[in-house]
């Protein structure tokens, strides 16, 4: 999987033959599927695979944040996750959830993190093995790196970026992009008003990726964001409503493309969409 600019996919295969490391209480290697609750995982996930509930294990619902430092090493240390690690990570919906924390992974500096690509359809519709046995392995010590900014927006440098031209990619359905409507079919709809940023071009986060839910090839890639990439030589700040999906596209840029100054606006439109006199347009896309 090396073809892009950084070896952070593994195929199915590569986890395939690695099922028996995954599966010891050695904390070399941990996989860990991330969907946005577990009934999936309770049923069936990849032997060895830890389950982690993206609303609940992975975000401060207090404060609707990432976890802080201190609860982030908690919960590896719970799971027998060591920041040497060789940590995998997969989910459903294509990744969007196994993206978020890859991304929060980086965020707290964990150096070898990687994305099992196609997530969990590929890999049941591939018939790899599965189990409904939860491991448990003994607990480690886990030493997280102070938050890397870097690869993170908030919502004064989304204001910056508005004032300033930077390119903005919101990565929702054209019907959540023009302010048709508020969220996807079946989930709650989280901002008062609907529309998108300023200046925001609508690249789906679904584009990224092929209909078995592997990513594209990076001249494939390039090629879907040749026009931000353009723009974007200091900064890119990628967005959708809650920030799952746009982790997705944070990955494939900044990960798969190698454009480093692609940032995460997680806040995203719940933030935006609910803040009082934020600018906002709204209508389809410009061809």
């Amino acid at each position: 999987m090396s073809d892009y600019d950084s070896d952070v996919l593994v195929s199915a295969d590569w986890v395939a033959e690695r099922l028996d490391e995954f599966q010891s209480d050695d904390p070399a290697h941990r996989l860990v599927e991330v969907d946005v609750d577990t009934e999936a995982y309770d049923e069936s996930h990849a032997p060895g695979a830890i389950g982690f509930n993206w609303e609940t294990d992975l975000q401060d619902q207090t404060r609707r944040d990432v976890l802080s430092q201190e609860d982030f090493e908690a919960l590896n240390a719970e799971h027998g996750i060591s920041d040497d690690t060789t940590l995998v990570l997969y989910g459903d919906n294509s990744n969007w959830f196994a993206a978020y924390t890859y991304w929060q992974y980086k965020y707290y500096g964990h150096d070898d993190v990687r994305l099992l690509d196609g997530g969990r359809e590929y890999w049941l519709d591939h018939d790899y093995e599965v189990t409904d046995e939860v491991p448990e392995f003994s607990a480690t010590e886990y030493e997280a790196d102070e938050p890397d900014e870097s690869i993170r927006a908030y919502r004064s440098d989304v204001e910056d970026a508005v004032d300033e031209d930077v390119p903005l990619v919101d990565v929702r359905s054209p019907e959540e992009f023009s302010g048709e409507i508020l969220a996807p079919p079946g989930l709650q709809e989280t901002a008062q008003r609907g529309g998108h940023i300023p200046g925001a071009s609508n690249i789906s986060w679904a584009s990224v990726t092929n209909d078995d839910g592997t990513f594209k090839t990076q001249g494939e890639l390039e090629e879907l964001y040749e026009d931000v990439l353009a723009e974007g030589d200091e900064e890119i700040v990628a967005y959708c409503r809650i920030g799952e999906r746009s982790s997705v596209a944070w990955f494939a840029l900044h990960e798969l493309v190698g454009a480093d100054q692609t940032v995460n606006y997680d806040g995203s439109w719940t933030e935006w969409g609910n803040l009082v006199d934020a600018p906002i347009e709204t209508g389809p896309a410009d061809d």
